[in-house]
């Protein structure tokens, strides 16, 4: 075989389904199919005795809706806006089985039409067809890397940008419009970011997320999931840390923690069909949260939630008050040029409505008792660690023109990237401080703070998600979170 002869694997015909399943079983043979090929090649390569390109391409789905197409008012996911061809490309089909077959599924209930399966044009880089990572072997070095390069496709930023998400696609008449929001190498980019960001493998993350920036939650978090697991009525049937240690309901375990802290650890709680809980501790700032965000979504997750600290801004408030913010203003900077500040980023109501029950839940107060403890408004997040340092005047007059009641670093990124990726978001914040007015957190003070405050957040924070839970996923799902020219499959 010559230098540029191309190597492919089998092309199977396009195949016509007509439930989920069937639809969601040739994806996932196609896929195996395509990247087991990938993988003998590159183990011919290894030893030597691969000459020419190998090539394997995603599977992908085709939708038709014609003319006669009528929109359906009441939903919430599964439907074309329009008339016309829709086309995505698709990845890790075993990772994303359950959530395809509903998507599918509501696809073919609403428009009575068969979904065609079969082979896309876009390649699967080398890489991304090893899911838990490439071993390339000792003594690859960069000439090593220049050989690989020349016998197969290796990741094309092109093919990974956030244009279907943002709403940038421009096609012209004829084209087919996106399928779904990400393309199979931006799933697979993401994927393997998620490895590396956070220390697990992705198939441990749940559907229900909670982000924190401050250690201790987590450690609250790890003592609640070990303890959760072990109790047989709990429904949880492992505990995940980074770097594969699995705590299993007999309280046995396997493997060994990260020996090194990943960057934003994750921690999972998991329940079966991934119904349970993930925490990521994603650190201080605007950057991480947008960074943590950009790679979780790629996943569906059924809601995400940060609970962290704030700085309260109202003389009214006391420290170890919350804060359930119902609006954002947005001085982070981070999501700029993909989601502009003038883009309103909506309460979800069956968040909300999630968060406050918690919150009575938890603490065992009435209605008037709750809003002794807890202010509904709008919060702030800033890009400054140290916007106390700054003349006053302007901070001061854009938070009082803003009505904000708190300030942070990551609520309104983890919201506001939720709102772009179609993702339910919410936030409940617990005071920390009020350097507005001279009640800075102090060392001492803040240990006590965290005794006393840290527990019950968390407590909150898993009352919420067993109410999200419980909810129908078109229920959760608001429409809010929908474009008018929306793609079928989110």
């Amino acid at each position: 075989m010559d230098a540029s002869s191309v190597s492919r694997a089998p092309l199977d015909p396009p195949l016509l389904c007509d439930d989920a399943e069937s639809v969601v079983a040739a994806l996932d043979r196609l896929y195996r199919t395509q990247i087991e090929f990938l993988q003998a090649g590159f183990q011919a390569f290894r030893a030597g005795e691969l000459q020419g390109r190998v090539r394997a391409v995603y599977p992908m789905a085709r939708l038709v809706v014609d003319e006669d197409h009528a929109p359906i008012p009441a939903a919430t996911f599964g439907f074309a806006d329009q008339p016309g061809v829709y086309e995505g490309s698709f990845t890790r089909i075993d990772l994303f089985r359950g959530h395809l077959s509903k998507q599918f599924a509501q696809i073919i209930e609403n428009h009575a039409q068969p979904i065609e399966v079969g082979l896309s044009e876009t390649p699967i880089p080398l890489p991304f067809a090893f899911p838990d990572g490439m071993n390339v072997g000792d003594g690859f070095d960069a000439a090593a890397m220049t050989r690989l390069k020349r016998h197969f496709d290796m990741p094309a930023l092109a093919l990974m940008d956030d244009r279907i998400v943002n709403g940038d696609i421009r096609s012209n008449p004829g084209d087919p419009l996106p399928l779904g929001l990400f393309t199979a190498p931006r799933v697979d980019y993401s994927l393997h970011r998620l490895r590396h960001y956070c220390g697990t493998a992705p198939e441990y993350f749940q559907n229900f997320v909670l982000f924190t920036n401050y250690q201790v939650y987590v450690d609250g978090f790890v003592q609640r999931a070990e303890a959760l697991v072990r109790d047989p009525g709990s429904g949880y049937t492992a505990f995940v840390e980074p770097g594969g240690r699995i705590l299993r309901k007999d309280g046995t375990a396997i493997g060994v923690p990260a020996q090194r802290s990943p960057q934003m650890p994750a921690y999972h709680l998991v329940r079966e069909g991934h119904q349970g809980v993930t925490m990521i501790n994603i650190g201080v700032g605007p950057s991480n949260a947008k960074t943590i965000t950009d790679h979780v979504a790629v996943l569906r997750p059924n809601a995400w939630i940060m609970l962290g600290h704030c700085a309260g801004l109202r003389n009214t408030q006391r420290l170890g008050d919350y804060v359930l913010a119902h609006a954002y203003h947005r001085d982070d900077h981070v999501l700029d040029d993909d989601l502009p500040v003038w883009v309103p980023i909506p309460a979800l109501a069956e968040v909300q409505q999630a968060l406050e029950k918690a919150v009575a839940d938890v603490t065992g107060l009435d209605a008037v008792g709750v809003k002794r403890i807890m202010r509904t408004g709008t919060v702030a997040s800033t890009d400054n660690r140290n916007w106390e340092l700054r003349e006053q005047h302007e901070p001061d007059r854009a938070l009082s023109l803003s009505r904000a009641i708190a300030l942070d670093m990551e609520s309104a990124t983890v919201a506001a990237n939720g709102f772009r990726f179609r993702v339910p978001y919410g936030t409940l914040l617990c005071v920390s401080d009020k350097p507005l007015h001279g009640e800075l957190k102090l060392p001492g003070m803040a240990d006590d703070f965290y005794r006393r405050q840290v527990a019950q957040h968390l407590d909150i924070g898993f009352r919420t998600m067993e109410l999200l839970r419980a909810l129908p996923p078109e229920q959760l799902q608001s429409r809010k979170l929908r474009s008018f020219n929306e793609v079928p499959l989110q």
